[in-house]
């Protein structure tokens, strides 16, 4: 685009105008990550602003998005746009962030916020700030999608800014628009699959934030009081998730001494609106949840035990994961340390090219600690990176197994022929399996819902039939919280 750069901050400028100047490209964009996440937001940006410069340290993702390629997979629909953007001059990419900083008017931040033992690393978003400060000039906004623990942005983004580009208080905006998107399903989720938060710094800062997301989303835009509460709300949603995991698995381990599946239990229990339990299974994975409560511990004097106990318990789960199938296996005379042991499902998720914290890590490296013979397959990843022995699905008929622990169920082990496999131990981590009736000696962790109970009529029901049997209460957020982030 020609011309000055359109500066939305304080202008006096009338909202219909500013929205004008933001779709139609004199608002220039410059988004700091092109990762998992980054590039979804990026081209989202694109598609809107028409005027996005892409800024990753990586040289060969930069080469990739100018040349319209698309590193990121496992996300439907991005290559095509990443490829029309650029092909039609709305989307660019830079390794020089602060060249890309000099030329952009709203900046914003979508890198990781990484844990270092147990403790918030804030260098690579200051990284990021200090050349974001290169560039910025009065009038510009900033703003962060990346988790923070709250208070980042007030006490650290703004001053930062503020000291090294020597603007002065009130000449540019800060705003926290956390990203509330999943692996898989980041365009759909940008462009309004969710509310989109947004606190600012100022007032100013929200209404810049507010009027910008109002375009790339389709659904609401819920203004906090401030950027503080903002990152409180990103953190909250994850640990949340975290504590409720944990109490999951916490019932999940108990299941043997109940003499139940405690599965069966869960999903009848959130019928009922009040109760809305997640799935056991053996571990959280990922970049989000495994760190978030250290964004809050790490934080505060307080014990919060509550979500202490609930990473503490989540963390433990592959070594219990690990622990039932050694007792499996010697309750059918099979020593563990003389066992060849399966692992099926290395990444976090199904689907997604990601091993971060991913559970079958932890179940691997006990395996091996107990002597086992460690052997995995997974159709994302090579598991020889993770101490395995690979073996492709189809080499699996023709292997012998004391033992095996499904614990990610990609889509890819459907194929699996478990008739052609001899007879052996099978610990099922997510209920995703159908080996109830095998040869097999199938246990699912927590039990298994695969018999559904019936719900009989009763006197209330008006209608003399008898009603199916109800699924589980909000099954697709289920689906995105219990399970697919474990």
């Amino acid at each position: 685009m020609s011309g000055e750069p359109v500066r939305l901050y304080n202008s006096t400028a009338s909202t219909p105008t500013q929205r004008e100047a933001f779709t139609s490209g004199n608002v220039p964009v410059a988004v700091y990550g092109l990762g998992k996440m980054g590039l979804p937001l990026a081209a989202v940006y694109a598609e809107t602003a028409g005027n996005v410069i892409g800024v990753d340290i990586d040289p060969d993702v930069v080469e990739t998005i100018n040349d319209g390629g698309c590193h990121v997979t496992g996300e439907p629909e991005l290559p095509e746009v990443v490829a029309d953007q650029v092909d039609r001059g709305r989307l660019e990419a830079t390794t020089d962030g602060a060249a890309a900083a000099a030329r952009a008017s709203v900046h914003v931040i979508i890198v990781p916020t990484l844990v270092d033992d147990d403790e918030p690393d804030l260098s690579t978003i200051e990284a990021v700030v200090e050349d974001i400060a290169e560039g910025l000039s009065p009038g510009d906004l900033v703003i962060a999608e990346s988790t923070l623990p709250p208070g980042t942005c007030e006490d650290v983004i703004y001053p930062h800014l503020a000291a090294e580009s020597g603007l002065s208080t009130g000449e540019f905006g800060v705003a926290f628009c956390p990203e509330r998107t999943a692996s898989g399903t980041a365009l759909r989720d940008i462009r309004g699959a969710y509310p989109k938060v947004v606190g600012g710094i100022d007032d100013e800062s929200a209404r810049v934030a507010s009027l910008l997301y109002s375009e790339l989303s389709s659904n609401e835009i819920h203004v906090v009081r401030d950027t503080t509460t903002a990152e409180a709300v990103k953190v909250f949603e994850g640990v949340y998730r975290d504590v409720n995991i944990g109490l999951a698995n916490e019932l999940g381990r108990i299941a043997d001494d109940l003499g139940i599946s405690v599965r069966e239990a869960i999903e009848t229990a959130n019928h009922i609106p009040m109760c809305h339990l997640h799935d056991p299974g053996p571990g959280v994975g990922g970049h989000c949840i495994p760190y978030y409560p250290h964004f809050l511990l790490a934080q505060t004097e307080d014990p919060m035990p509550v979500t202490r106990t609930a990473r503490e318990t989540n963390d433990e789960m592959p070594a219990f994961t690990v622990e039932k199938l050694e007792r499996e296996l010697a309750a059918s005379g099979t020593d563990i340390a003389d066992a060849t042991v399966l692992v099926l499902g290395i990444t976090y998720r199904p689907g997604v090219e990601e091993t971060r914290a991913s559970p079958a890590l932890g179940v691997i490296e006990r395996l091996d600690e107990l002597g086992a013979e460690v052997v995995a397959s997974d159709p994302l990843v090579d598991p020889a990176e993770f101490g395995a022995q690979p073996v492709a699905l189809e080499e699996l008929p023709d292997r012998d197994f004391d033992g095996a622990i499904l614990v990610t169920p990609q889509a890819a082990f459907d194929t699996i022929d478990w008739d052609e496999i001899d007879p052996m131990v099978v610990l099922d981590g997510r209920d995703a399996l159908d080996l109830e009736d095998s040869h097999h000696e199938y246990h699912t962790l927590g039990g298994s819902v695969a018999d559904r109970p019936k719900i009989i009529e009763g006197e209330g029901n008006e209608n003399d039939e008898v009603p199916e049997y109800l699924p589980a209460r909000n099954e697709d957020a289920s689906a995105s919280t219990s399970r697919a982030d474990q």
